[in-house]
């Protein structure tokens, strides 16, 4: 086994006539958080899609667990222990909360353990389990979406800009959800705009511009360096805090 549970090797994606991804190149390594960054349209959301197969790679391969997943369709992809969680965040507004978290479950069954663990992580799903999902706030279907994505244990999740509108308040309840996530020892590829996130929960870092990784690193060393992030992401970190 690998020290990587998630490696693109040269990825290139076409959408219709549009070359997407130019060559995606980086790794995600076991038990850690990597932290997807670039300007918008730089091609995150994009990666993520493909590497789930919504969206097939035309070119190059996507290593999974030391497994080529490049062409499985998308349902086997999930059963291989991948979540991933939209920008869009994907809940179903009409049905209660604990009707969403029950569909994401294997054989519409929650193991009352782990739901106990999720109501620690997310308290206000406990407080709202019977309410329609399409009642929430914006940050409390955040939580649910995450919620659905790690009520079966998983070993990697995918996550697409989860602080994005949010107050900062549950900004800061979501990164130390993130915390305890890390802690279980799940490895999280997580796509953020909000720097202070990125910071605070960042392992490492690849950083995306037109189609393609310009830069690999640790994060911290990213977060120190106000010249490379102005060069790669055209503004500093401390100005999005």
């Amino acid at each position: 086994m690998s020290d990587a549970m998630l490696r693109l090797e040269g990825v290139h994606t076409h959408i219709g006539r549009y070359h997407i991804l130019h060559g995606v190149d980086f790794t995600v390594p076991r038990g850690q958080l990597t932290m997807l960054l670039g300007r918008n349209g730089a091609g995150k959301t994009t990666t993520l899609r493909t590497i789930m197969g919504l969206w097939q790679a035309s070119k190059g391969r996507v290593i999974f667990d030391d497994r080529d997943i490049t062409a499985l369709p998308t349902p086997d992809i999930a059963c291989s222990g991948i979540a991933y969680v939209p920008e869009n965040m994907g809940i179903f507004a009409d049905l209660t909360v604990r009707e969403n978290m029950i569909l994401a479950a294997r054989e519409g069954e929650i193991d009352p353990h782990r739901l106990k663990w999720i109501f620690g992580l997310f308290p206000a799903l406990e407080k709202f389990w019977s309410l329609a999902a399409g009642s929430l706030s914006g940050g409390q279907k955040q939580m649910l979406a995450i919620a659905r994505a790690i009520v079966e244990p998983r070993q990697l999740l995918l996550i697409d800009e989860p602080t994005k509108g949010l107050a900062p308040a549950i900004i800061m309840n979501m990164i130390q959800a993130f915390k305890e996530l890390k802690s279980t020892g799940v490895t999280i590829l997580l796509v953020e705009q909000n720097f202070l996130a990125a910071k605070m929960l960042g392992d490492t870092v690849a950083v995306m511009d037109d189609g393609r990784i310009v830069h690999r690193g640790e994060m911290a060393e990213l977060a120190e360096d106000k010249v490379l992030q102005q060069k790669l992401l055209g503004l500093s970190m401390d100005a999005h805090q």
